[in-house]
């Protein structure tokens, strides 16, 4: 069954905006697509018969401060970039720490800020810090350009301001000075891959102790993310002391307004936000908010920052029977069927490589883990269009010339394999950490593997195999794509 009719990749966003123009609410604009290739999946997008593919076009996937101090984001800018951005982390780093706590690394690499302040779920970790920041997006559409404040953007669950020809082009908000801090935390069934149950970001400018001003949004507790008005007021002129906290926090709940539904009681939520406000301005009056964050964030998208570099020369079209020409495995091929698949099932049905298994298809499981113009990323949420004039990588080439890669010699050495099934997802994802971290830690190869989940729940051997690995790591070339 296809997914969509026709699959758009232009190679300039004036070419985009052009095509969403043409085709309005029955196209859609693709970057990261881990949350449309789900709703197109699950039958939630009726009437989507255009995919109009942006992320070949360079550019948009940097980070910037300029000379005003206002950061921007492109469009392009994933969760990773984020969670890696000295300029995030020095300038706004509850948005550095929500990101890195979206997903696992796979869906880091592909999932956008963009794509995530507009699926507009309340629950969605990256609006809540951007809305404390003071974000405003600006949008592109045939008829002109603007820009409108995060805090008007949104009109209810899943719902925006945004035109079905417009496209969300930049995300721009102030830097935070030497005298502003800002955190965020985040409460989920599990410490990954997991939806908020709560979230909040707390955003302080100080003079000396004294709160100047505060900014102090709620995620998952409400139709869209709140501003906790009265706290805010009051902690301006206090210092953090315990009373001051209590007292915040106490006001920070009453601008909940929580729901039943199948991951918490509206009950548990009210008392987990104020847990969650508790915690980051406890953590901001102690210095301590940057605790359990990594000096480095794993990325697995190998010793290099993963920027789109290879420019288009035209638009390109995909229908039925239209060519897909792309390298596997260090060898050239082309598929005239798959068109309106996902890239795991071109791989294992066009394909015919079967090492790359299909184990949840949403995104969960990591069995799926391939390598994608040199980041590692799950061949279950990605368009199969999108391998066109790619680099892809998959367990069967992670061997070469007779040899096993070291993770592969290790998952043997030390009994990893069991039923087996989601064994190619990790150890595409130690072959990636190894590229990346020549001596990973502990907590590197726990950080590596977030996003691949073993039913048979044997990680210490697993984890031992990735130690080993390291050892001889300089036994296996790189897999990193030119």
């Amino acid at each position: 069954m296809s997914l969509w009719e026709r699959y758009l990749t232009p190679a300039r966003i004036e070419e985009a905006v052009e095509m969403l123009s043409e085709h309005r609410d029955h196209a859609r604009i693709v970057a990261g697509a881990t949350d449309l290739i789900l709703e197109l999946e699950r039958g939630l997008r009726p009437g989507i018969k255009t995919l109009i593919d942006i992320s070949r076009i360079p550019g948009l996937d940097r980070i910037e401060m300029d000379q005003d101090g206002q950061i921007h984001l492109g469009c392009l800018v994933t969760h990773n970039h984020c969670a890696a951005s000295e300029v995030i982390q020095e300038r706004a780093y509850a948005l550095a720490r929500a990101c890195w706590e979206v997903g696992a690394p796979q869906i880091r690499n592909r999932g956008t800020v963009a794509g995530n302040l507009i699926t507009a779920s309340p629950a969605n970790d990256s609006i809540t810090p951007l809305m404390a920041l003071g974000a405003s997006v600006h949008l592109k559409s045939a008829s002109g350009e603007r820009v409108v404040p995060l805090a008007k953007f949104y009109e209810g669950v899943r719902k925006t301001v945004m035109a079905p020809d417009e496209i969300l082009t930049e995300i721009t908000f102030p830097a935070l000075q030497d005298s502003g801090r800002s955190t965020f935390y985040k409460l989920g069934l599990r410490r990954a891959q997991a939806i908020s149950i709560v979230n909040a970001a707390v955003v302080l400018v100080l003079e000396g102790s004294i709160v100047n001003r505060a900014s102090v949004t709620l995620g998952s507790v409400a139709p869209t993310i709140v501003h906790a008005r009265e706290a805010e007021s009051y902690l301006a002129g206090q210092s953090l002391t315990p009373q001051v906290i209590e007292k915040a926090t106490d006001l920070a709940a009453k601008a909940a307004q929580p729901i039943d539904d199948v991951r918490s009681s509206a009950w548990y939520r009210s008392a987990m936000v104020k847990a969650a406000t508790k915690r980051c301005l406890r953590s901001l009056a102690s210095g301590r908010e940057r605790e359990g964050f990594p000096e480095k964030p794993v990325m697995l998208w190998g010793p290099r920052e993963y920027h789109w570099t290879r420019q288009l020369e035209s638009v390109v079209e995909h229908t039925d029977g239209a060519p897909i020409q792309t390298t596997i495995n260090g060898q050239p091929r082309t598929f005239t069927t798959g068109q309106g698949k996902t890239l795991l099932r071109l791989l294992r049905e066009e394909g015919e490589l079967t090492g790359t298994k299909e184990g949840c298809a949403e995104g969960e499981c990591g069995a799926c883990t391939v390598f994608l113009d040199g980041m590692a990323v799950m061949a279950c949420m990605v368009p199969a269009p999108r391998a066109h004039g790619a680099d892809i990588v998959t367990v069967e080439g992670l061997a070469q010339g007779g040899k096993l890669h070291p993770i592969q010699q290790a998952f043997i050495d030390q009994d990893a394999v069991q039923c087996g099934y989601c064994t190619p997802g990790f150890l595409m994802s130690g072959a990636k950490l190894l590229e990346e971290k020549l001596t990973p830690s502990h907590s590197d190869i726990t950080q590596a593997v977030t996003g691949n989940l073993c039913r048979c729940t044997g990680y210490y051997n697993i984890v031992a195999a990735f130690e080993q690995a390291a050892e001889h790591v300089g036994d296996k070339p790189s897999q990193s794509a030119d």
